[in-house]
């Protein structure tokens, strides 16, 4: 288990050098961090999770719960988990291995989430408050992350397999409608939208670069090196107001100036293992977790883009993929163990 974690040494390309801050550790009090198992969890092999989301209009953290076939929904108030059932999961196989798939990814819209799966390539709006399931759409790949774009009514899908995303009305929620395409030359992996300036942001891991996406022409306007190294860049988060991009690199985050043609601006050590991000903007903080290190990185960043690790929090092997609130709790999958771990705000001060 890492506490510290050392220095990563980056070049921007073509932009000169920026500043690269250790993550230097603030140990927790062992209460800082407590799991809550998910229901229907089997005897061994845990939860597959991927994605989860925080709807911060009802306070809930929603977990698509892939193997046990429901999507597992958190009120952080008291920590009662409720079960959405049906969701169809299929067997597939991969390195040798056979795994169960199921519901694997959400967005938050306006009064509906919306949720994917790996299962049967299915993408279904879900009432946020009422937590039943509405209309759902079958794309022709299967889905990876989802966006909710507000200025458009849509969610887009990333669909890696076939390079492209996919675009789903959700206008009406109950007869949710195929819109389009959006083909690349690469994988795309990641998403953040700018709803007031109609872009939105993904990558192409397999390329290491970053693109930004006119959300009305559907058109690439920019793309940009996060210079991530082989593995390529991951997940990524958004600063509306300061135009500042967050990329996870697979043991680091940087942020880019999405405001000046996305110039490197600083960037943080994490350990390895990080896969998607969150920031709250409330906060200024950054929350990434780091799977292999078994960690979680807290860290601020101020008005010029710089990133100062707060804490560095240990976690669980296999912990990824964190979710923040405005009260500074952040929410983990823990899919080997099949549990949310969360760490107290106590822990990021």
């Amino acid at each position: 288990m890492h506490r510290t974690v050392a220095l990563v040494a980056l070049a921007g390309v073509g932009c000169g050098t920026f500043k690269t801050t250790p993550a230097a550790a603030t140990p927790a009090a062992p209460s800082a961090v407590h799991g809550i198992a998910l229901p229907g969890a089997p005897p061994t092999g845990g939860v597959l999770m991927d994605y989860i989301a925080y709807d911060r209009a009802h306070h809930r953290v929603w977990v698509p719960a892939g193997n046990t076939g429901s999507v597992d929904v958190l009120d952080v108030t008291n920590d009662r988990v409720t079960r959405i059932e049906g969701f169809p999961t299929a067997e597939m196989e991969r390195h040798g291995t056979k795994h169960t798939v199921g519901p694997s990814s959400v967005t938050v819209g306006d009064g509906f989430v919306y949720v994917g799966n790996r299962g049967d390539s299915n993408v279904c709006a879900v009432d946020a408050a009422a937590l039943k399931k509405l209309g759902c759409i079958k794309i022709d790949s299967m889905p990876d992350g989802l966006a909710y774009v507000a200025a458009t009514h849509e969610v887009w899908v990333t669909t890696p397999r076939d390079k492209s995303i996919r675009i789903v009305d959700v206008a009406k929620p109950e007869a949710l409608a195929a819109k389009g395409r959006i083909s690349f030359e690469g994988e795309p992996e990641g998403f953040a939208v700018d709803d007031t300036r109609g872009l939105f942001y993904t990558n192409l891991e397999d390329k290491d670069r970053t693109l930004v996406i006119d959300v009305k022409t559907h058109r690439v306007v920019s793309t940009w090196m996060p210079a991530c190294g082989k593995d390529g860049p991951r997940g990524l988060a958004l600063d509306k107001k300061l135009e500042f991009l967050f990329v996870a690199c697979t043991d680091h985050v940087q942020v880019l100036d999405a405001g000046h043609e996305g110039k490197q601006l600083s960037s943080i050590a994490t350990g390895p293992g990080v896969d998607n991000i969150d920031y709250v903007a409330g906060r200024h903080e950054l929350f990434a977790a780091a799977a292999r290190a078994a960690t979680l990185t807290v860290a601020r960043v101020d008005e010029h883009g710089t990133l100062t690790a707060v804490a560095v929090v240990p976690t669980a092997p296999g912990a990824r993929n964190a979710v923040g609130t405005e009260e500074g709790v952040a929410f983990l999958t823990d899919s080997p163990e099949g549990k949310i771990l969360v760490v107290s705000p106590a822990a990021s001060h």
